[in-house]
């Protein structure tokens, strides 16, 4: 039996609503985090990770430069507020959890070695997991996909407002 269910699916679809729902409905039974975009002026200006315990971080954002920096599109990624806000939020929901959150394993959260770690831990464990993953090919996202015990569901807009609830009903069979 899978248990761990990784969403995929177009940017924008709408995973991390999904996610969403599904984290406010399993209420302190899941631990993690979720990422979502910061807006200013002239439209996104970056994204922040937030943990289901209420810690924020901003991990990538247009203002972000400096040598040795990560870039993704036009955001300068901040490794180290992943590693510090997101990978903790993960190990703590190990410690605490049963139902482990993550949200999202995409490019700029792969330039994060000990999130790669912490991630292959909390999948090869004993946790439901429920995480949402980048659909454009990516080697380390392809074999995390193929792993044994992993269930892939494509989110579309056909199906995504009804998602939440099955997500759920998975976790619960």
């Amino acid at each position: 039996m899978s248990h761990t269910l990784l969403l995929t699916g177009r940017p924008g679809i709408g995973k991390t609503t999904v996610v969403k729902a599904v984290a406010k409905l399993l209420g302190d039974r899941a631990g993690g985090f979720y990422t979502e975009e910061i807006r200013g002026s002239g439209g996104r200006k970056g994204f922040r990770l937030v943990t289901l315990d209420g810690q924020e971080a901003v991990m990538a954002h247009v203002d972000l430069r400096g040598p040795g920096r990560p870039r993704v599109s036009r955001y300068g990624v901040d490794v180290r507020a992943i590693e510090r806000v997101g990978v903790a939020a993960l190990r703590r929901a190990m410690q605490e959890r049963r139902i482990v959150v993550v949200d999202e394993i995409g490019k700029m959260e792969l330039f994060c070695g000990s999130f790669k770690d912490v991630v292959l831990q909390v999948v090869g464990g004993p946790h439901v997991v429920i995480a949402t993953v980048m659909a454009k090919p990516n080697l380390w996202v392809d074999a995390l996909k193929a792993m044994p015990g992993i269930e892939v569901l494509v989110v579309t807009a056909q199906n995504r407002d009804r998602l939440a609830e099955r997500v759920v009903n998975w976790i619960e069979r």
